[in-house]
Formats: structure tokens, sequence, C-alpha cells
């Protein structure tokens, strides 16, 4: 038991009555809350202030920087989304200049809209089999820098969605020769550096900030996430004014509680847990070596975890992969791409978490190859597009605000987006507002629709799908 939720259930065993918040006073109204109520307090006596942290939180988040190997670190209870936010707007002055991976989560487009950011794209190409995108090298970030002094800050993400890893020590050599600092989003990373058979993380890598979601490869609860912070080039006073900008005011101690246990679970046990996550991650996919039709991503910077499945001879996308398995398997995978399905693995699965998946993708992988169909170049690599960036218009920080309307599809290629077109998951835009619509990406998006994935910024009437563009 951590030491937050200890005091925690040593509070709501006193006999103090609470006259403060929240409404439900730590009693029982509700089911969904009986098991957590009596724990669900706010910034009382004793229990210190997330935002002017002193006590009790300062003390668990100096044992988080201490576990990551970070100078400083920031509990998150509004998500990754709101550490990038509080990142981005503290690493630039209004109107400066970013450097970020196209491929980032939208949360990024969001802090430059916010702080009227000027942005220059990294483009790290997309893999010629699977379609995902590549993580960024650094070479590609040299040449960016070489090509524009007025970049101030850069914007990887490592690993990717698919769990790609980026050459983060070297991309941070590359830009501290600039004196400008690096920002990772590590969202899929929080279990890195935990045990010898994985990366080291971003803060030992010499990141100056980095986000890690806890809740999405740690036994933590959907929310959670971390932001830690290295060396000079960060003005922490203005990263903690940010902070109490984009998080509540009234951060959970459940959350915080959940936090901690998360970090000392994975800190403590990390030879065991990691140990059997490594041994039955290895065992999986040397049985899934033998499939003749199923193809997985496995590249020399991938991270463990990460099953991504695609169907070589091209009988099944990715969403009916995905389907697949959910109706006839009850499994539940991540999410599904154009061409490929992703199924996450943490310290959290179970021995038959992984013989499920291994023995219905063997299954499925007899039925493929007895209706085999060969996959043709065009099939295999027409769905490129969603990797491109289109020409811009306008700034982020002006179009969003422009009047619009909402045309057809199709009547809007030619156009320039007035909103962001983001295929969820990965919540990664395929257009930013600004943007001029290319036949190209109108074509990938009908056959987002298509396939019947989720496309947000689209909404369908009359049996049209319309978008958002500037009037």
């Amino acid at each position: 038991m951590g030491s937050l939720h200890k005091r925690l259930e040593e509070y709501a065993g006193s006999d103090y009555y609470p006259y403060h918040m929240p409404g439900h006073k730590r009693r029982l109204f509700g089911e969904a809350l009986a098991p957590v109520a009596a724990w669900d307090i706010t910034e009382i006596d004793g229990f210190d202030n997330l935002h002017d942290a002193k006590g009790i939180l300062h003390r668990l988040q100096l044992r988080a920087a201490e576990v990551y190997g970070a100078e400083e670190s920031f509990f998150l209870v509004n998500g990754s989304t709101s550490g990038i936010l509080s990142a981005v707007s503290a690493a630039l002055p209004k109107r400066g200049k970013l450097l970020m991976v196209r491929g980032s989560h939208k949360s990024v487009y969001h802090a430059a809209y916010l702080r009227s950011l000027e942005i220059t794209y990294l483009l790290p190409g997309i893999h010629p089999e699977f379609g995902c995108m590549l993580a960024a090298t650094a070479a590609q970030v040299e040449q960016a820098l070489a090509e524009d002094a007025d970049i101030g800050a850069v914007l990887i993400v490592s690993p990717t969605y698919e769990g790609l890893t980026a050459e983060t020590a070297e991309i941070a050599k590359s830009v501290h020769r600039r004196g400008i600092p690096l920002i990772v989003d590590e969202a899929h990373g929080a279990h890195l550096g935990f045990h010898e058979g994985w990366q080291s993380n971003a803060s030992r890598l010499g990141a100056d900030l980095v986000i890690q979601s806890l809740h999405k490869t740690l036994p933590s609860l959907t929310q959670t996430a971390i932001l830690h912070v290295n060396g000079g080039l960060i003005d922490r006073r203005k990263l903690k004014r940010f902070l109490e900008i984009y998080q509540s005011s009234s951060p959970s101690y459940i959350f915080m509680a959940g936090m901690e246990e998360a970090i000392e679970i994975a800190a403590e046990g990390a030879e065991r847990l990691f140990g059997d996550f490594e041994k039955n991650w290895k065992e999986m996919l040397e049985i899934l070596g033998g499939c003749k039709a199923l193809r997985f991503l496995q590249e020399k910077n991938m991270d463990k975890g990460k099953l991504v499945i695609m169907d070589g001879t091209g009988s099944l996308s990715g969403k009916q992969l995905y389907d697949k398995l959910l109706n006839q398997y009850h499994l539940q995978l991540e999410m599904a791409a154009g061409r490929y399905a992703l199924a996450m693995f943490t310290i959290g699965d179970t021995k038959e978490g992984y013989e499920r998946l291994t023995k219905a993708l063997l299954v499925i992988d007899s039925e493929l190859e007895r209706g085999h169909r060969s996959l043709d170049d065009g099939e295999l690599h027409g769905r490129q597009g969603q990797w491109t960036c289109p020409e811009q218009r306008y700034p982020l920080y002006e179009a969003w605000d422009k009047e619009t309307e909402r045309v057809p599809l199709e009547k809007a290629v030619g156009r320039v987006a007035g909103g962001f077109i983001v295929p969820y998951p990965p919540d990664i835009p395929i257009v930013v507002p600004g943007e001029i619509i290319t036949e190209e990406i109108c074509h990938y998006l009908q056959e987002c629709v298509k396939d019947g994935l989720t496309v947000q910024g689209m909404e369908e009437q009359n049996c049209q799908m319309y978008v958002e563009i500037i009037k």
C-alpha cells in the first residue's frame, strides 16, 4: 500500500466530519462510488496541494523523479494532454517556432493554437509495408534545424502509437547544440527503463521535457500521467504556471494515490514483472513467427508490448481483422487502421491473455492461408497519404478562428480546412485547420469511412460525409 493510499484509508476511518467538498461527503450514495468515495477528498489539512506541493505530494513527486531519473517530476491528473499543453507553452514564447513530428497527438496542435506558434513539420515517413508512421531520426532533426535558425524548440514522439522508438539521445545532442529544448511525447513509454530488456526512458536520454501516460502502460487509472523536467533550458516557474492553467484545481486524490502505487509496483517488482512480461512476449512472437498469411511489425527500434498485425494476403483490412478478433473471439484490441490492427501488452497481462490471442491468430492465419490472395503493390502502398503534409494556406492560429461552412467531402477538394480531421484512435490529425484538402486526402478519408473507422471532424448527413472548410 502506498503512503498516500494509507493516509487516505486512515482518514476515512477517523471521526473527522467533512464540512467541505466533494458533495458526497465521503458517504456512499451510489453503487459506482461505493469502493472509493471514502477516500475521495479535496485539499484539506495534512494532504498537501498539488499546485503548491510541500508535503506528502511533494515527496511523492520527488520519488517519481528518482525512479525515472528526472530532476523534477509533476503528477498530471488531466492526462498527458495537460502535460503536453504545459510543456509546449513553457518551452516557447507566443509566436515562437516549433519543430514537431507531423504525426503528433492533437494536443500538440492545440498548444500551438493557444500560443499562436509557427509550426515546422518533421516528416519521418511511413513504413513501406504497414503504412504506420515511422519514428524521427537524428539526421532528420539535424537537417531541419540546419534549414531554419528560428526554431525555438523540438517535439518528437517516442515510442509511436505502434511502438517505434526515436533516436532520442542523438536528437537531444543535436537540439542542445542549438541551445534549445527537446520535448518528448513519451505517452506510450511510462514503462521504459525499469528493466534491462527495455530501452531507457527519454529523461535519462537527455530530453528537457518528457510526458508519460502512466495509464497506458503501467497499472494506473485512466487519465493519470506525469511530466518530467531536466536541465536549465526550461523556466520552471513558467512551467508550473501553465500546469496550474491546464490542470484541474481540484485534483483527484484517488488518481494520485494510484499513481504512487503504479510507480512503486513497477520499480519494486521490476525484475519479476518485466521478466515475466519479456518471457511471455518472446514466447508469443516465436509461435506467431510460424504464420504464413499474417504479418507482424518487427523492427530493430521496436518497443516490446505493441503487436501490430496485418493480413499479408489483402483479404482483411485492419478493421475487419479487429472486428473478427472482437466478435468471434471476444478479444478487444486497442485500435484498427487501414492495413493493420494493434494489440497492447503490459505487465498487467496474464499468461491466458497471451495464449488466447496467440491461438486466435493461428486459426485466422490458417483460414487466410487456405483462401490465399496475393497483395499487389497498389494495395500495399495505397494509403500513404495519411502521413503527407498538405499545403498550408493559413497558420493554424489564424485558420481555426475563421468563419467556416460545411460542405460534402468530395466538394472540399482544393478548399481550405476550417477544422481538424482526426482518425480516432490514434488521435493524430490528417488535416489541420488552414491546410488545403487534396484529392488524395479525400480518397483516404473515404476509405476510412468505408472501412468503418472513426474519424472526428466529419459528419454524416443524408448518406454524405461533410467537412468544415473556411468560407
